[in-house]
């Protein structure tokens, strides 16, 4: 199927198509500029990596995996309006972003990909912070919090990944609910015989419209981004997931990280949906109900991508629930 790829759509995030977001109005708030950069060898390469606010700070750091796989740290800007407050780590995943695109299979297991936040911290000389990611990189924050370091004052799991089969299964539920006419169009583009790309497009635009991302993102954050080099992400994306959200064929095609939940620490755990999220809330809600003790919060008026559609809301809800669990 020829469908146009989610990083290509959040890359053209620039354009007037979406309403404007609530979190313009936050938007001086956000640092464009690093206070530190480092390329950060991990295993395959090195990695991109910034930090913003002071590290030695009196409140532990906050880091956070950006989606994909492919994707890239620029749409997780609105939090470095913490670093007033925490440190920041932001970071671009091997064959992502800035950092280094080696582009070898034998790169693309999700342990190695959950080891970059090893390398990071052992690079950092962080001894206590705050684990979160959204999407793929909450598959990331799943991972890691299963591993139980004890330096994880809490993890952050916002719209996660965390069974292949579980996000197919909402993907499918959330196109029954469209058009029947968009609902017809994308269920061609799955055949053999598709109708022509743009079409297919379209249809697939209205899909991450509704689920995605629901507001267009500030010139601000799409020239950040365009600055980045070009990259080998959305080969990547197109390996490990495939060419959109609805069918599986690359590594993760038969992922199931729901046994990790079991590990997880629950009262330190923190799960997050939008309410229109495509990791549906009531998928997102019974994954955060598998862990004694964990929270759930449903974000309203936001699709997937939270830090866009609602970032001051979230960030409020990050900086209430990093406030309580600072300390380990």
């Amino acid at each position: 199927m020829t469908q146009l790829g989610r990083r290509a759509f959040l890359g053209g995030l620039a354009a007037g198509a979406l309403a404007l977001p609530a979190w313009a109005r936050v938007r001086e708030d956000i640092r464009f500029k690093p206070d530190q950069e480092h390329m950060i060898p991990v295993e395959g390469g090195s990695v991109y990596v910034r930090v913003n606010g002071d590290l030695k700070g009196p409140r532990p750091p906050l880091i956070y995996a950006h989606g994909g796989p492919g994707g890239d740290h620029s749409g997780l800007l609105p939090l470095t309006a913490l670093a007033g407050e925490r440190a920041v780590i932001l970071w671009d995943q091997l064959d992502s972003g800035r950092s280094d695109a080696p582009l070898d299979p034998k790169n693309w297991r999700v342990s190695r990909f959950v080891d970059e936040i090893d390398r990071i911290r052992d690079a950092l000389g962080i001894m206590h912070w705050h684990v979160g990611g959204g999407s793929w990189g909450g598959t990331l924050a799943i991972e890691y919090g299963a591993r139980r370091r004890p330096d994880t004052a809490s993890l952050i799991v916002q719209s996660p990944l965390v069974s292949t089969k579980s996000w197919i299964a909402d993907a499918n539920l959330l196109r029954s609910q469209m058009p029947t006419e968009v609902r017809g169009t994308l269920e061609k583009c799955d055949t053999a015989a598709p109708p022509p790309a743009k079409t297919c497009e379209a249809a697939t635009w209205d899909f991450y419209r509704r689920y995605v991302i629901r507001s267009q993102r500030p010139d601000g954050v799409a020239a950040y981004r365009a600055q980045a080099p070009r990259n080998a992400g959305d080969t990547l994306y197109n390996r490990m997931w495939g060419k959109a959200e609805f069918v599986s064929t690359g590594t993760l095609r038969d992922y199931d990280g729901e046994p990790l939940l079991a590990k997880l620490d629950g009262p330190n755990t923190l799960f997050v949906c939008g309410e229109y999220d495509e990791a549906r809330p009531e998928t997102v809600s019974r994954f955060a109900a598998q862990v004694p003790g964990a929270t759930f919060k449903e974000v309203m008026g936001s699709a997937h991508s939270i830090l866009s559609d609602q970032s001051e809301a979230y960030l409020a809800l990050l900086r209430g629930w990093m406030a309580r669990h600072d300390a380990i």
